[in-house]
């Protein structure tokens, strides 16, 4: 069964500094998502920090804070059926050696760190990020 979902994506400084954004925005446009908002910002620490705070304690942490603040990036809100896991299966596998050829990250992730995008992956976490990023809301 379909349901409609609003889901968050953000094009990550390597994609943003690649020029790749209208492609990938060309990609979920044809899978039949909306775009709903749209924010191009280079993130704070703080703003960083609380994105990925669910890894606070792994060992990695502050290498992908760093480089998410290294940058702009392009954090959106995509409406559509199944927008959560239709968004999961066009992004592809976070190791981009594992991605299904015709993925975002298949096509032009160049490493793991590096990975061109991030997406929700589930209900919770849209809502959490979604609200985290677009702080004043969403026109829908």
């Amino acid at each position: 069964m379909s349901e409609s979902q609003t889901t968050f994506i953000m094009v990550k400084p390597d994609g943003v500094k690649r020029q790749l954004v209208d492609e990938i925005i060309r990609r979920f446009e044809s899978i039949g998502l909306t775009l709903i908002g749209r924010r191009d910002i280079t993130p704070s620490l703080e703003l960083a920090e609380t994105h990925y705070g669910i890894h606070k304690e792994r060992p990695f942490f502050s290498e992908v804070v760093d480089f998410i603040t290294s940058g702009q990036v392009v954090a959106m809100a995509w409406k559509g059926e199944n927008a959560i896991s239709e968004a999961r299966k066009l992004i592809g596998a976070t190791n981009w050696e594992e991605a299904e050829p015709g993925t975002i990250r298949a096509d032009f992730a160049r490493s793991i760190e590096e990975n061109v995008i991030h997406g929700s992956d589930g209900e919770d976490t849209a809502l959490f990020e979604l609200e985290l990023w677009f702080p004043d809301g969403l026109e829908i």
